[in-house]
């Protein structure tokens, strides 16, 4: 089958892929930006990719759309963007690609949205259900597929339960860990997506899916504690606010404020799955919350993360246009260049390209640290982000408060750009030339407040640069 992908970049498009490929379908991924898409890593693949850019609030963009699909995924959201009214931007973006998909002869779309059996809908919830009801078509059959908290690794709720657990012995937490949940293991959710592909008994249907568990979200966290072997106390208060709710998961896990904000307003009600024979009839085996926290585990362990919610670009960042940063500029900028002599190619290369995360900046990393707490108290992304592999980046991927610009092991080579909160622009550039590495940080400041915040970490860069090179270059 020929199949169009959309959000192929995102955290359960990529999984999807690999899914898709296995089975020798044609996968046409349509992705905002293609130079996030690394199409070389699929090369051994059974099935075929084509790779088109779209974005579906243009819908000029969407005359490349193949007329000769088969089927299609729609994976769009904007619950995490903090730009005007994400509800209208769902709308517009569901309506277009309905519009264009109807000029195609594709059969069947496949949607996975958010469970919306409750009479009370959280705006989130709402707006899932609005976009669900712009899809329908007769020219195509729908097949919608309701999820609640997806557990995996990498993914938004697992990190965030992960992020509570992990740092908190101590929880005193709102009320709303006591609302009830059905959630399901990133295998099962793989599974009912391509499962129902071509499957004609789905179309125009709705489907809810959860795991084998109905718990509350204290149970959640109490459950994840028992599978890590850690002790913890959880205290609900009622008079947390949903503001004060947002504010306590946005500081203590790694999520935005927007995502915190909205995950926030659909906690305070019940999502569990209205049962349907789906899973028998896909023959599927449903996994529980412990079976599927021991499988994001597993992949974390063996630093098989496919992909991850935090490498997903928020909206205004998006608008940004963040490879117009790629040319690092000369002119008008602060530079602090240092060089160092390489003993060993390979091993400065191995950390090179492992830094950050979990194997930190190599040097000073308390006032790395320090750095992070400071960009997340005045709205940045901080440090908690860490990165989706140990060993490897790709453009597009996420270290600490910087993203990949470019990453190129044979060219020696590795580029980043702030995503922290300063008056100005950054890049961090990592490059060995002959016997010797170049570590070259470049800031581009805005007005008079950029000036002064220079010469104000100027101080510390020498410290930390000066430190971080010689570790990158020692035997």
């Amino acid at each position: 089958m020929k199949i169009l992908l959309t959000g192929a970049t995102g955290y359960i498009g990529k999984r999807l892929l690999i899914q898709l490929l296995s089975q020798g379908h044609t996968v046409v991924c349509s992705v905002r930006d293609s130079m996030r898409f690394n199409s070389a890593k699929y090369k051994d693949a059974p099935g075929e990719i084509e790779v088109i850019e779209n974005d579906f609030l243009d819908p000029e963009s969407l005359s490349s759309i193949p007329a000769d699909i088969d089927a299609a995924y729609y994976l769009i959201h904007s619950m995490s963007s903090s730009a005007g009214d994400f509800s209208q931007m769902e709308l517009d973006s569901a309506t277009n690609f309905r519009k264009a998909i109807e000029q195609t002869s594709c059969k069947q779309v496949i949607f996975l949205t958010g469970i919306a059996n409750n009479p009370k809908l959280s705006k989130h919830l709402s707006s899932r259900l609005a976009v669900e009801h712009a899809l329908e078509s007769s020219k195509y059959g729908l097949t919608s597929l309701r999820a609640a908290i997806i557990v995996g690794s990498g993914s938004a709720s697992f990190e965030i339960i992960r992020d509570l657990v992990e740092k908190l012995p101590v929880m005193v937490a709102p009320k709303w860990l006591k609302t009830k949940c059905q959630p399901i293991g990133i295998r099962n959710v793989m599974e009912f997506l391509v499962g129902v592909l071509g499957k004609e008994f789905t179309y125009n249907k709705s489907y809810d899916i959860g795991g084998k568990d109905i718990l509350t979200y204290k149970e959640m966290l109490l459950q994840y504690a028992e599978v890590r072997g850690l002790k913890r106390s959880i205290f609900t208060v009622p008079v947390m606010t949903p503001k004060l709710s947002s504010y306590w998961l946005y500081f203590i896990t790694s999520t935005t404020y927007p995502l915190a904000k909205n995950l926030v307003d659909s906690m305070k009600i019940d999502v569990v799955a209205t049962p349907n024979e789906l899973a028998s009839q896909l023959n599927i085996s449903l996994y529980s919350y412990k079976e599927s926290i021991t499988h994001a585990f597993d992949k974390i362990k063996q630093n098989d993360v496919l992909s991850s919610w935090y490498d997903s670009f928020s909206n205004p960042f998006h608008k940004k246009n963040v490879w117009q940063y790629l040319e690092v500029p000369s002119k008008g900028c602060y530079k602090d260049v240092r060089r160092r002599k390489v003993h060993d190619t390979e091993t400065t290369l191995d950390r090179i390209f492992g830094i950050g995360g979990r194997n930190g900046w190599y040097y000073a990393n308390i006032l790395w640290k320090i750095r992070g707490h400071l960009d997340r108290l005045f709205g940045g992304v901080g440090l908690r982000r860490g990165r989706r592999d140990q060993r490897s980046v790709e453009p597009g991927d996420s270290i600490d408060f910087w993203r990949v610009l470019y990453s190129n092991r044979e060219e020696k080579r590795l580029l980043l750009f702030a995503e922290m909160k300063v008056p100005g622009e950054a890049w961090l550039e990592f490059r060995i030339e002959g016997d010797t590495l170049i570590q070259e940080a470049t800031f581009r400041p805005l007005g008079l407040a950029g000036r002064l915040y220079w010469y104000a970490v100027l101080p510390f860069h020498g410290l930390i640069f000066n430190g971080m090179i010689t570790k990158l270059t020692d035997k």
